[in-house]
């Protein structure tokens, strides 16, 4: 049978070579389509440091669903995928793999350097794409682009000379924070703050000329080789005879002045602070305010240098131990007392940050961040989902610093800047003309060049290109919480300045993937995941299904292998139901099927469960359509599953035994032609999230051709809805579940046959479906009418819209059953409660929609006639 599936699905047979043949087939550009409505996606890019982590794959796991739900909607879709070259980790992981063989970057030289860089970037980035081959997304590899294309380059030197010509790009000396590792400068957000032990020390400071000392504290004693002053708040009265006058540093016995400044807390520690203001952000800005020296007294490599007498040469920790010692010799050193306080780290490298006076290229923020957040209140505002994030956009806008955006790094965008001898600086998009110009040593923030993303990808800075035209600004960016600040703020506020466009419709947030136990997955806990360990075990389509389904969105979601188990259990449920319609519905034409279709829909043909279950479908198809829409994928995700496990395979399939094992072949004809529709169906609403094993099973449809990748999206079919066989269907399902149920509570196995009655309103129609009855439920005699007499000793029942009992004489104890009943009679009246109060809110009846008021109506409706039931059975039975 060409047909056939193998008895049990295996991801590693279904995911192999499939997505080669998509790449070979094009299916992934874009339709070309004139009269398509445009919708675009930039990948957030990977950096070529090495593989995928779970988060990435996170990323690009929603993105491809929405790229390929839009694809399979008739958009003209482009996905266009590339990396980041992601300065600082790819040029220390470069030095690191040098290292190995005794070799350092200055033994090369810059050039020689970067030809290992790109030598580096070619493997890894040859990984990645692997890696996107077995994740399965579906971007546009013509258009793949790198940060440092030539391309990309051009619009990264056009936005830095603009922005110099606007004055909003300076070089100037500030403090910054410095990586003494990377030996390089960073940004605010590149800063991560860790708790750690540390110790406040409490040394004396001798006055000029007398024996008075004044006590200071510390907890980086090594500074004090910086400190240009000390001061006291003018208004404490402890030390205003010290005022003007000098304090001489131990050990290096140079003289500062005493001054007096707001920034001396009187009700903090000692009153006195020491000012070092090469080193501290607010000793900074005190020696600002009071022009005052600034003494470096660190190397590049963290390291004193000649500013530190004795200490030269030590490393700042090592200066520092000897520092105490020397103090406490001198009898300087008054006390050492623990504290637990938050310093900043490399965000790269991990080592203590150190803030430290350098002469950098800064961005300056004021103008760019008044028009990001000018921008969120008009018509072209992005989109935040949830919206709570742009709540944290807009903090850190109306909050935000000058950026430095120099490197001190050689892989990168070098800064477009010139000197010469003569001390003249020239900065413009190419060299200046002429001999002695060099250009600046240091690299822009590889940041920079992806703020410009979405837009440098497209062909800009030429406007008139036809992907700029049609395709910017972007439709959707999907991304991680912990990058907003690092790359969602700067492209929005790039984007803004040299379009003049939000670079993006929307920004859907989700957070972060945490083990087990709800830890963040790091190397020194040893608790990292690989996605490609996961893939090799359960496929891709399985880690893309826990992946969308794992949380809502800006929530962190926990990986478990459990969860793993469960994806790769219901595509195996989905694997055999396939293979069951296929082995019973292979020669069925396409013709066959829409005249099958067309007859079920008019009534002509087919049963109550076929117009059921198109019914159901109509509605999962309108539902997950609105969720996806919402970027919900979770909750779509969950419609989609209770539809196909619960109403499709364990009830619809069921059901149609009754006519595949019966004689009528007309009637199995409808019955195969509906499942194949639904089968059909089933798998191009699962396509977007599980592309692999949907396309497998696609291709083996006997009226499909093409890929799956391009099939139409489901729509719903108002033809095919039909509210009463919904409304039936559900009655004979909760029917044939109670008896299943009451069976299981006095252990009487469904083979053993049982009277059966049915007290109902709408028995003309139980009776029709009488056959499907007996087959789930084996009553050794069934009786159904509108109204009949109700046995005393009977096991029973309240469904919506009929009443079952089962007498069972002999097997049951009334009081047993008068106190099932009455915690059953509890159940209701909790549901009537919730309803009861939902309705009496009268926000909800004036704010929600008419047909949500209406839902709950008819709950209550429901609720209170099952109430009533039950309670009028209670006592029935208590009176007897």
């Amino acid at each position: 049978m060409t047909n056939e599936l193998t008895p049990k699905f295996n991801p590693t047979e279904v995911e192999a070579g499939r997505y080669e043949k998509w790449l070979e087939a094009d299916v992934f550009k874009p339709s070309g389509n004139p009269d398509a409505e445009p919708y675009s996606i930039v990948i957030p890019p990977p950096n070529v440091t090495g593989k995928l982590h779970l988060g990435h794959a996170w990323d690009t796991t929603l993105q491809d669903i929405i790229i390929r739900q839009k694809r399979m909607q008739g958009f003209d879709t482009l996905w266009l995928p590339g990396m980041d070259h992601a300065g600082i980790a790819t040029q220390a992981k470069v030095a690191a793999r040098l290292a190995e063989d005794g070799i350092l970057p200055q033994d090369l030289g810059r050039e020689k350097f970067l030809d290992k860089v790109w030598e580096w970037k070619d493997e890894y980035a040859t990984t990645i794409k692997e890696q996107w081959g077995k994740m399965g997304i579906s971007v546009d590899y013509s258009r793949e682009r790198f940060t440092l294309d030539e391309g990309l380059s051009q619009a990264v030197r056009k936005v830095f000379v603009q922005l110099y010509n606007k004055g909003w790009i300076y070089r100037g000396e500030k403090l910054i924070n410095w990586d003494p590792k990377a030996m390089t400068a960073l940004s605010d957000i590149e800063v991560i703050h860790k708790e750690i032990d540390g110790a406040f020390y409490h040394i004396t400071y001798q006055i000029e000329g007398s024996d008075e000392f004044v006590e200071i504290a510390t907890t980086r004693p090594e500074t004090f080789l910086g400190d240009t002053a000390v001061i006291v708040n003018e208004k404490d009265e402890r030390y205003k005879h010290l005022v003007g006058k000098n304090v001489i540093l131990p050990i290096i016995n140079r003289v500062i002045p005493i001054l007096t400044d707001d920034h001396a807390d009187m009700e903090k520690g000692t009153g006195v602070v020491k000012i070092t203001p090469a080193h501290d952000p607010n000793d900074f800005e005190v020696a600002m305010r009071h022009d005052l020296p600034m003494i470096n007294m660190m190397n590049n490599d963290g390291t004193i240098n000649e500013n530190g007498g004795k200490y030269e040469g030590l490393d700042r920790f090592e200066a520092r131990k000897q520092i105490v010692a020397d103090l406490k010799e001198l009898g300087q050193l008054v006390d050492i007392k623990p504290v637990r306080h938050e310093v900043g780290h490399s965000e790269r490298t991990g080592v203590v940050v150190e803030p430290r006076l350098s002469t950098q290229w800064f961005v300056k923020m004021d103008e760019l961040a008044k028009k990001a957040i000018a921008n969120q209140t008009t018509e072209d505002a992005v989109e935040f989902y949830p919206p709570r994030f742009n709540d944290t956009f807009m903090q850190w806008m109306e909050n935000v610093h000058d950026w430095v955006i120099s490197r001190q790094l050689w892989w990168g965008h070098q800064i477009p800047a010139w000197y010469n001898e003569a001390g003249e600086m020239y900065v413009g998009e190419e060299a200046p003309e002429g001999e002695g110009w060099t250009q600046d040593e240091d690299v822009l923030d590889t940041w920079f060049s992806s703020a410009l993303w979405p837009f440098s990808t497209m062909g800009w800075p030429d406007e008139n290109s036809a992907d700029f035209k049609r395709y910017f600004p972007t439709s959707t960016l999907v991304t991680g919480y912990d990058i907003i600040f690092f790359w969602v703020s700067r492209m929005i506020f790039q984007s803004l300045e040299f379009t003049g466009k939000s670079p993006f419709h929307n920004v859907l947030i989700h957070g972060l993937i945490r083990d087990e136990e709800g830890r963040k997955m790091s190397k020194s806990l040893g608790n990292g995941i690989d996605p490609m360990d996961v893939i090799e075990k359960y496929g891709a389509d399985a880690l893309r299904w826990f992946l969308s389904n794992g949380s809502a969105p800006g929530q962190d979601v926990r990986f478990s292998y459990d969860k793993m188990d469960a994806a790769w259990n219901f595509i195996n449920k989905i694997w055999n139901v396939s293979r069951y319609i296929l082995m019973n519905a292979e020669d069925v034409s396409a013709d066959a099927v829409s005249s099958a279709l067309t007859k079920v829909a008019n009534k002509t043909a087919g049963n109550v469960t076929d117009r059921w279950i198109l019914t159901r479908l109509n509605d999962t198809a309108r539902r997950v359509t609105e969720q996806m829409d919402k970027f919900e994928f979770g909750v779509a995700g969950h419609i989609l599953y209770n539809f196909i496990w619960d109403e499709f395979a364990n009830w619809y399939l069921e059901l149609t035994k009754e006519v595949m094992f019966g004689e009528d072949e007309a009637e199995k004809d409808i019955t195969r032609a509906v499942l194949l529709h639904v089968l059909d169906q089933v798998l191009r609403l699962l396509h977007p999230i599980m592309p692999f094993f949907t396309e497998e099973i696609f291709e083996k449809l006997p009226n499909t051709s093409g890929s799956i990748v391009v099939a139409e999206y489901p729509k719903v079919r108002p033809e095919f809805n039909d509210d009463k066989a919904s409304e039936g269907v559900a009655m004979l399902i909760e029917l044939i579940t109670a008896v299943r149920n009451i069976r299981a509570e006095v252990n009487t196995p469904l083979s053993k046959a049982v009277p059966m009655l049915i007290k109902s309103e709408h028995a003309d129609f139980l009776n029709a479906v009488s056959p499907y009855i007996s087959r789930f439920t084996n009553p050794s005699e069934l009786t159904i009418a509108k109204d009949l007499a109700v046995p005393e000793q009977a096991m029973s029942a309240v469904v919506t819209g009929a009443e079952l009992y089962l007498p069972l004489a002999g097997l049951i104890n009334i009081e047993e059953e008068i106190a099932r009943l009455e915690k059953e009679l509890a159940k209701w009246q909790k549901e009537l409660d919730l309803v009861n109060k939902k309705l009496g809110n009268e926000r909800f009846v004036a704010n929600a929609k008419a047909e949500v008021v209406q839902k709950e109506k008819d709950k209550l409706a429901d609720y209170q006639e099952k109430f009533d039931t039950v309670k009028a059975r209670i006592a029935e039975l208590k009176e007897n």
